[in-house]
Parts: C-alpha cells; sequence; structure tokens
C-alpha cells in the first residue's frame, strides 16, 4: 500500500502552485463542479407560484407545512418594510400583503441557510462567517431598498444574501479536498479568483432573474457605472460597503460618496449619506438578521 503525502500545515512553507485553485478551475471548466440545489421549500414555491391557478390560500398550504417559516412570514409582512394598518395573523393574509412574487423571494432567502454546510469543522465555521456576512448585506440591502425609489425590500433582501453565493461550491470543493484547502492563502486566493464565474453559473441553474447577475459579479466592483438607472447591483455595493465597517481593510476601502453607486440612487440618502439611515433603521436591520437565522 503506497504511504499518504504528509498534510502540510497551513502555517508552514507550501509550493508556489495552488493546487486547489487549479482543481478546482478545471473542474468548472469541465462542469464537474457540483452546484448546490435549490432548498425543495423554494423550489416548490416558485413552481406553484409559476401556476396560473396561483393564490394566497394554495401557497399558504406548502408554506404551513413549515411552521417556522410560517412564523417568520408573518412577522416580516409586519414588519416596518411592509406594515399596513392591520396586524397580519394568518398565512394567507401575510402572502396576500406581500404578494406571490415578494413572497416567493422572501421564502427563498429565508430557505436558502441549508446549502451553507460542511463536513470538516475548518469549512464549516468559513460557512458561517459566510453565511452571518451575507445575511447582514441581505438586512441592509432590504432597508436600504425600502427607503430608495423604484426597489422591492424583499429583492434587495435575496440579491443581498445571494451576493456571494459562488464562495458556496467553492468551500465545497474544498470541504471535499481538504487536503488541498489547509493553506488560508490558497483557499482565499481560489475563493477570490472564481466565486464570480461560479455564483453565475449557480444562480442561473437555479433561475434567478437575470439582473441578478450583475449581483454576484459585481457586488465590490466600488468603481462599477453602466451609464443606466440604479440596479439591485448597486443597492447590494453599497450595503457591502456598509457590512465592512469597523472590519479589517475598510480605511482602504473608498468612501461611500465617492461611489457612482451612491449618487445614482437619488432621494434614499440625506446629506450625512446612508449611514444615517442604517443608524436609524438599526433595529429594523437585526429584525432582518434575525428572520433570515
Amino acid at each position: 500500500m503506497p504511504v499518504a503525502e504528509p498534510i502540510t500545515p497551513a502555517s508552514d512553507a507550501m509550493p508556489a502552485e495552488n493546487r486547489l485553485l487549479e482543481a478546482c478551475r478545471r473542474h468548472l471548466e469541465n462542469n464537474e463542479l457540483i452546484l448546490p440545489t435549490i432548498p425543495e421549500v423554494a423550489f416548490k414555491i416558485r413552481r406553484a407560484i409559476n401556476d396560473e391557478k396561483a393564490n394566497s390560500t394554495r401557497i399558504a398550504r406548502i408554506v404551513q407545512l413549515d411552521p417556522s417559516l410560517t412564523a417568520r412570514l408573518i412577522k416580516i409582512s409586519n414588519s416596518a418594510l411592509y406594515c399596513g394598518r392591520k396586524t397580519i395573523e394568518s398565512c394567507p393574509e401575510a402572502i396576500t400583503r406581500l404578494g406571490l412574487k415578494a413572497a416567493q423571494d422572501i421564502i427563498t432567502a429565508f430557505s436558502l441557510k441549508t446549502v451553507f454546510t460542511a463536513r470538516s469543522p475548518f469549512i464549516r465555521h468559513k460557512m458561517i462567517e459566510l453565511w452571518t456576512h451575507s445575511s447582514f448585506v441581505a438586512s441592509i440591502s432590504a432597508v436600504l431598498a425600502h427607503q430608495a425609489k423604484g426597489f422591492d425590500p424583499d429583492r434587495a433582501m435575496l440579491a443581498g444574501l445571494i451576493h456571494d453565493i459562488g464562495k458556496v461550491p467553492i468551500l465545497t470543493f474544498a470541504d471535499q479536498h481538504i487536503e488541498l484547502a489547509l493553506n488560508a492563502d490558497h483557499l482565499n486566493e481560489t475563493i477570490d479568483r472564481l466565486h464570480g464565474p461560479v455564483g453565475l453559473n449557480l444562480i442561473r441553474q437555479w433561475s434567478f432573474p437575470a439582473d441578478f447577475d450583475d449581483v454576484v459579479t459585481h457586488s465590490e466592483d466600488w468603481q462599477r457605472n453602466t451609464g443606466a438607472p440604479a440596479d439591485y447591483a448597486d443597492i447590494v455595493m453599497l450595503a457591502q460597503l456598509h457590512s465592512l465597517i469597523g472590519k479589517v481593510g475598510f480605511k482602504t476601502l473608498p468612501k461611500i460618496g465617492t461611489l457612482p453607486a451612491y449618487h445614482k440612487i437619488s432621494g434614499a440618502f440625506d446629506a450625512d449619506g446612508s449611514i444615517t439611515i442604517l443608524d436609524i433603521a438599526k433595529d429594523e436591520i437585526e429584525m432582518v438578521q434575525q428572520m433570515l437565522g
């Protein structure tokens, strides 16, 4: 029996070649990289909503199979993002207030946490960090969209949640080839270079809206300026920048007032910028984060 090569600790010197990057890229180019399937409940809701006979009662029957999902849907329908005069107490009422398409996006967002899983403690920790960051960006995106004109908070929340979704299959690949992933620099390089195209493949497989393509490929393209009106990629970019406040390296990032996205989203911010709005909406952001789990 051949003797296995020893695993080199991440702290030790590693070969210059990034074997994880090359293996992951090869699998991507050959369409062999395993992409997670959309959570079952989200798939069922999407299929039901696309039925010409779809209505709030029919959709509610599916949602109510998951009591936790039902409770969160009712709670968000009573939140400041959607709140009306009447307090919503049932799932059909919540779906009626939100609308079928909005309910679809919200349910998809609530169910996505199930794809952020791994076996090894090291990669599992990375998945938890990624989910925490993604749900924070999603919460900020929802609040910003609530303030801006022409945006839906539910769609912005989903856009924020999937902006880094391409990192999930890469981490899953690393989890399955852990001997290639022990060097932190190599893992980070692989994620940085491939998460855009991987994310693009994934959201297209999930049949997400076409404008989400820009969300997964331009969430940190700070000077992006298409000349077109503001879109969800702009909302997520601003949310992403806010989420990094106080983090290592934040001082090297551009100031929000220099971003084309900031100037395109007119009417949403006062002279002090969107930070003021987010300070006021702190409880709202925390509420959305809690509901995302």
